[in-house]
């Protein structure tokens, strides 16, 4: 199967007063192309920053920023900026950023701004050809050709949404990183986002990134499926095997905490509170909030292969 995204041991720390944040702790996994990965976890866990470290849409104040990014083969880490910039970031891997619909420019045309990736990295001759294209990706996510004209506040919030997802997809790109794509929609919106992103899916060959801390969401797109927890993959497997039973001790409590329509159950919580990533607990991150936790647990996990899926967990060595 042919992988488009490879990321092995990526690392990317943050400079506070406080110290240094781990917000991603040796984080490796791949992405075949046409497939969606769902990474779900808490919030703070480190989803986004391990998006925007594929992406190098890195801060100011980061300390360590290290590992390796193979896209197709090529590892563009390796790259200096000027050529990510160029041939990469935009062109072959692109962002749907958390509140996107919130990051269009009020004084601009919605069609110039989705426009721009296209003449700004060349990938047309003009600026009609380039419109053209744009209404090609406004058909696609099911956005009137029309709206071309239109400034982002006399759009609602899901088609601004749907705005924001044709920008990333102008380009033709391999890879599309969705970072929160329904949140601060309502429920309706979202279901006809969700099903704007399904067709895409069906019918492309592109291969997306969906971070999320909403489960159902993930569970209507994700093939395969990486829980985060304290800014480490704790689990890692194909969504048919996941979502049915889940193995880490923390991924169990989060689908214990997830209502369901067809069966009655009791929902569960997470006792505590996730350990600071200024300064992590040693061994099993989640040890102390779990209730499966035994001594071995006081040295930290690798990431073990067992049956379908690989997981961090002393239970199953």
């Amino acid at each position: 199967m042919e992988q488009v995204l490879r990321v092995e041991q990526l690392n990317l720390h943050f400079r506070t007063t406080r110290g240094p944040v781990q917000a991603v702790d040796r984080v490796s996994f791949d992405l075949p192309r046409g497939f969606t990965l769902a990474v779900i976890g808490e919030s703070g866990c480190g989803k986004t920053s391990m998006a925007r470290g594929v992406l190098r849409l890195l801060p100011r104040n980061v300390q360590t920023y290290t590992g390796s990014v193979f896209l197709n083969g090529t590892d563009v880490m390796r790259l200096d900026e000027d050529r990510f910039r160029r041939e990469i970031r935009w062109v072959r891997m692109a962002l749907v950023p958390q509140a996107a619909m919130n990051s269009l420019n009020p004084v601009l045309r919605v069609g110039d701004q989705v426009a721009e990736p296209l003449i700004l990295h060349r990938r047309v001759s003009d600026k009609k050809q380039a419109l053209e294209r744009v209404r090609e990706a406004f058909r696609l996510v099911g956005v009137p050709e029309d709206f071309t004209h239109r400034y982002a506040f006399e759009l609602s919030g899901g088609m601004r949404q749907r705005v924001a997802i044709a920008m990333a997809l102008v380009t033709r790109p391999e890879l599309v990183v969705l970072d929160e794509p329904t949140s601060a929609l309502d429920v309706l919106t979202q279901a006809n986002l969700m099903n704007v992103l399904k067709r895409l899916k069906r019918d492309s060959e592109i291969s997306f990134m969906l971070i999320t801390h909403d489960i159902a969401t993930s569970s209507e797109l994700a093939d395969r499926v990486a829980v985060m927890y304290a800014g480490q993959i704790v689990e890692i497997a194909d969504a048919r095997h996941f979502y049915p039973d889940p193995m880490h001790p923390y991924s169990k409590k989060l689908m214990a905490s997830v209502p369901t329509l067809r069966q009655d159950k009791k929902l569960e919580f997470i006792p505590g509170q996730p350990p600071s990533l200024i300064q992590p607990p040693t061994g099993c991150r989640f040890k102390d909030r779990c209730a499966s936790r035994n001594e071995r647990c006081a040295e930290e996990p690798p990431l073990l292969e067992t049956r379908d899926r690989k997981v961090r967990c002393w239970l199953y060595a």
